[in-house]
């Protein structure tokens, strides 16, 4: 008698916990692009996710996990040798080490939604292993078993990824050769059911 009523409120319980739903990251329509800014101007680019998923419960986003393809790096201020030779140095040990390091990581820890289609997203960010936690508002749309997140000019300090080239808190007498400790990302994720 005991094991059906204990099967019949685990079953009554699951009958009221409202399902997760998955949606899996379109790579081909989301898009991430990256500003680093200098005293003298300013770089731009885009970088490529590997992967990406994310939860949902009661139409609301829950969680959620990133891989970005850090040799995917690209720049779409410069073309040429200029160009490859920015590439070159990002890639290179002085920034984000892509040989050893070939993906970099974002997993939401705590979404607060604010208003239907706002909220402020925090999550574990590792670059180069090493991993800081990061907070910004997103706005978040869902229609037809699509979900899409924005989130712009979301500021990352490099120097706590132990990239310091160029920074004037690290390194002195760089003049007008200066590179902001801050890089920032414009965040576009469409993800499907």
């Amino acid at each position: 008698m005991k094991k059906y009523l204990l099967l019949a409120l685990t079953s009554v319980f699951f009958a009221f916990t409202p399902p997760v739903e998955n949606y899996k990251v379109d790579l081909n329509r989301s898009k991430i692009e990256w500003t680093g800014k200098k005293v003298t101007g300013q770089h731009t680019g885009e970088i490529k996710l590997a992967s990406g998923e994310l939860k949902v419960e009661k139409q609301k986003l829950t969680s959620g996990v990133f891989e970005l393809d850090m040799n995917s790096i690209t720049t779409t201020d410069l073309t040429g040798t200029s160009a490859t030779k920015l590439l070159g140095h990002l890639k290179s040990d002085d920034f984000f080490s892509t040989e050893g390091n070939p993906t970099s990581k974002f997993v939401i820890t705590k979404v607060e939604h604010q208003q239907s289609d706002k909220a402020q997203i925090t999550g574990d960010l590792t670059i180069k292993g090493i991993t800081n936690t990061l907070t910004f508002p997103a706005s978040i749309k869902q229609k037809n078993g699509v979900l899409v997140a924005i989130a712009n000019g979301v500021k990352v300090d490099r120097t706590k990824y132990n990239i310091k080239y160029g920074s004037k808190n690290f390194m002195s007498g760089l003049g007008d050769k200066a590179i902001d400790d801050d890089f920032e990302l414009n965040i576009n994720i469409v993800a499907k059911k």
